[in-house]
């Protein structure tokens, strides 16, 4: 498996991910979970903010924010629909990115200022590792969050391995002869 099949794989996770994490933050009561509904809304942002950022320094171009997330959160809704436009982008991004732009590196400044440089797949590699830890910090607040009150959702299961065999139940087979067709 090459770079870009690999990296397109994982951003079909992270897609999945983002969707399933987003879903389970919907669930929850803004009454009764409310700091941990702000703080996950709030990391999911963040999270959608540095994703435009590295976007526009893959593009080459201004990505406009002064900070890595913005002064007003949005809701679940828009967070879903603006962040799985993102993933679609990203996920068409590295599919056809061709092996020597992938080892590109981009000269870049962060928000802070401070200037930086990355290879292509570099910041592919970061989107990937950055939402899943994010995530992995929502999880948590869900996870306090149903210990108080019950949710009314299930709690996301945000692994790759999860994500690899309920798209694919095939995988479930273990060596099986493979259904025809």
């Amino acid at each position: 498996m090459g770079a870009n099949q690999l990296l397109a794989r994982l951003f079909r996770y992270q897609a999945w991910a983002d969707e399933e994490m987003l879903a389970a933050i919907a669930g929850l009561d803004p009454e009764r979970h409310a700091e941990e509904r702000r703080l996950a809304l709030w990391l999911m942002n963040h999270c959608l903010v540095v994703n435009r950022i590295f976007a526009a320094h893959l593009q080459g171009i201004p990505h406009g924010f002064a900070a890595d997330n913005t002064p007003d959160t949005p809701e679940p809704e828009t967070l879903r629909r603006e962040m799985a436009a993102l993933d679609r982008w990203y996920l068409d991004y590295a599919a056809g990115a061709a092996p020597a732009a992938l080892a590109q590196s981009i000269p870049f400044s962060f928000t802070d200022g401070d200037n930086g440089y990355m290879t292509r797949e570099e910041m592919l590699t970061h989107i990937i590792t950055h939402g899943g830890y994010h995530r992995g910090e929502a999880g948590r607040l869900l996870t306090q969050a149903a210990a108080r009150h019950p949710l009314g959702v299930e709690l996301p299961w945000d692994t790759y391995a999860v994500h690899l065999h309920r798209t694919e139940p095939v995988r479930r087979l273990q060596g099986e002869a493979l259904p025809t067709a």
